[in-house]
Order: C-alpha cells, then sequence, then structure tokens
C-alpha cells in the first residue's frame, strides 16, 4: 500500500522538537513487527495504515509518544471492548481506539472511551485529524 501519512508525520520532529528526523524516531517494518506480536492483539488484527505508519515514523520518539497523552507503544496495544486502544491521557481517565471492525479503513474514525463509565463516544475526527490536533494542542506555546 501506498504510504499517505508517512512524511508528515516525520515532519513533526523539526516543527516541534526543532531537530532533524532520523531513523531512529520510528520503528523499521520487521521491528514493527515483532512488537505487534508480542502485543495482546489478535493475530487476525491489523493496524489501520496511519497508525502503522506513525509507529514507522515516530514509534520510538518519547517526546511526541509521551506528550501530555500517553500513545501505547506497539508491544502495549490492545483489543477491548469491540475497539483497538492506542491512546491514554495521563491521568488515564479516557482511552482512544478505533473500532475493531475498521481496521482495514487507513484512516478510521477515532472514539474515546470514559475509563470511568466505559462509555465510547465518536470524536468526529479520523486518527490522524485527532493526532494532529492532539499535538498542536501539547506543543503549543503559552
Amino acid at each position: 500500500m501506498a504510504e499517505i501519512f508517512l512524511e508528515r508525520f516525520k515532519q513533526l520532529v523539526p516543527k516541534y522538537l526543532d531537530d532533524k528526523w532520523t531513523p531512529s524516531e520510528g520503528y523499521s517494518p520487521d521491528e514493527l513487527a515483532e512488537l505487534l506480536a508480542d502485543s495482546e492483539l489478535p493475530d487476525s488484527s491489523r493496524l489501520p495504515l496511519v497508525l502503522e505508519e506513525f509507529y514507522l515514523a515516530l514509534g520510538r520518539c518519547e517526546e511526541i509518544m509521551e506528550a501530555y497523552h500517553f500513545i501505547f507503544d506497539p508491544d502495549e496495544l490492545v483489543a477491548e471492548e469491540g475497539h483497538l486502544l492506542f491512546l491514554e491521557d495521563e491521568e488515564e481517565r479516557w482511552a482512544w481506539g478505533v473500532d475493531v471492525a475498521d481496521l482495514t479503513i487507513p484512516d478510521p474514525l477515532i472514539y474515546r472511551r470514559n475509563n470511568a463509565t466505559h462509555e465510547w463516544t465518536g470524536e468526529g475526527a479520523t486518527v490522524s485529524e485527532f493526532l494532529f490536533d492532539l499535538l498542536e494542542f501539547s506543543f503549543e506555546e503559552d
């Protein structure tokens, strides 16, 4: 499949960290496959393209992976309540994920779970829109 998001994700390093992107910011395809094999995802699960390219570009970049919210490492991904969970706020009140029925969509809609009530709400955005907005908010200057 063609790369759609990879270059945009790589551009976040110079934009927010004032540094040049290097391959060490992300995982190689083989490393990502190994980590996913160690996750709690069912064997039949595959990542939407947007998450795959995010991990390839930025999966090792702690400054972005842990900017006020925590993007799960690939081996920490889980499927719960019919959603692939990949993001949580720092107080662990909310988790974000993708409906497992939508994993084949390159950039699916994102849903937020209230961890206390386990109620799910659509965010009205795709994963890429949400991640770019979240990181812009996280790194905006006072």
